[in-house]
């Protein structure tokens, strides 16, 4: 009889046996500023309704009419242009599945910049595309126009994402570089806009000026990672074929409830969005003041900071109750650098605290 060993080896593939999973850090206890996420809970009010509401939902059938429904409420919420189409996802990470197995033809290349998310890497892993990652320039993570532009014309990818603003540096590339780079794609642009809730600028409004130009948009950081929904929107002509892929399924009616509930009351995350804007502000400002410490400009609800000691800053932090994101790591770009998510004004002073507290 076979063990279970040869019996892994001889179905399973061999990269995936030899990839590393997606870890999540433990987060009990601590106050948790890891994973950009919005630290606000609704309110009580809110929260009791929400729960009414869910309580009414005809969970034991298939999602229907109502996915339309919440299609329409986040076109209107975007401001999505007349004549285009949005697609939904179980977060973002599914759009980058989705638009991968469409575009996956023998050969297809997927670029971006890097350091970047690390979703669009791992998902090319997984469905056996060639990723190409185009390192940013040192120090400002601008986009490398030369080195972008020569990788274009030499891998010729049917796939570009640019993040906007990008993760884990936090910055607005220049809008001008990357009007080039959609100028030079052979394939389809993707503008992932993850962050669009804390920037200054998004790319909406030039949407129409390219029709192989999707953009991409998710309502975690708006506030509700924990329901999983991502949204992509573009021309018919594209959006009709990434459909073609997507699970029929693939949003369930809590999430679809839930988030309608959201859109309907999107003021209140509005005015959570505009405390984490200034309180963005405040930590660039008490990190610039730490010693040896380099904040970043950030357009995110993330800070990347670099330290004299990465390693050291984090468990110094991690003892004292404070959960950051070590990255100094996960690319030559980064070394030294911790990436700190923006929380409530009280867990930001406990994170400046506790920084200040594990340089000394």
């Amino acid at each position: 009889m076979r063990s279970l060993e040869d019996r892994l080896e001889r179905v399973l593939r061999p990269d995936v046996r030899q990839m590393r999973p997606y870890v999540v850090q433990p987060s009990a206890g601590f106050v948790k500023l890891d994973a950009m996420e919005n630290p606000f809970r609704l309110p009580p009010a809110l929260q009791q309704a929400l729960g009414e509401r869910l309580g009414r939902v005809a969970i034991n059938r298939y999602p229907g009419e109502r996915i339309d429904e919440l299609k329409a409420a986040l076109a209107r919420h975007a401001g999505m242009p007349e004549g285009y189409r949005l697609v939904l996802g179980n977060g973002s990470d599914e759009l980058i599945t989705l638009l991968g197995v469409a575009c996956n033809r023998p050969g297809a290349t997927v670029l971006a910049p890097t350091p970047g998310f690390v979703m669009y890497e791992v998902s090319c892993e997984l469905l056996g595309l060639r990723y190409v990652g185009v390192p940013l320039v040192p120090q400002t993570f601008e986009l490398d126009e030369a080195a972008m532009l020569a990788a274009i014309e030499a891998h010729q990818p049917a796939l570009i994402y640019i993040a906007y603003p990008n993760n884990p540096t936090g910055n607005l590339f220049d809008d001008a570089l990357i009007e080039r780079v959609i100028e030079a794609a052979p394939g389809l642009v993707v503008i992932d806009e993850a962050y669009q809730p804390f920037a200054s600028r998004h790319y909406l409004d030039r949407l129409t000026r390219h029709p192989h130009v999707l953009l991409m948009r998710t309502l975690s950081k708006f506030g509700l990672a924990g329901i999983r929904l991502g949204y992509l929107m573009g021309r018919p002509e594209i959006v009709d074929q990434v459909e073609k892929v997507r699970p029929p399924y693939n949003v369930s009616v809590l999430n679809c409830e839930a988030a309608l509930f959201a859109l309907e009351h999107e003021d209140e995350f509005r005015r959570q969005a505009e405390v984490l804007r200034r309180e963005r502000s405040r930590l660039i400002e008490a990190l610039a003041a730490l010693p040896g410490v380099r904040p970043f400009p950030s357009e995110a609800n993330m800070v990347l900071a670099r330290v004299p000691d990465a390693d050291r800053a984090f468990e110094g932090m991690k003892a004292r109750g404070v959960l950051i994101k070590n990255v100094s790591r996960s690319h030559p770009l980064l070394a030294g650098c911790v990436r700190l998510t923006v929380g409530t004004p009280e867990e930001n002073d406990r994170m400046i605290a506790a920084l200040a507290a594990s340089l000394t």
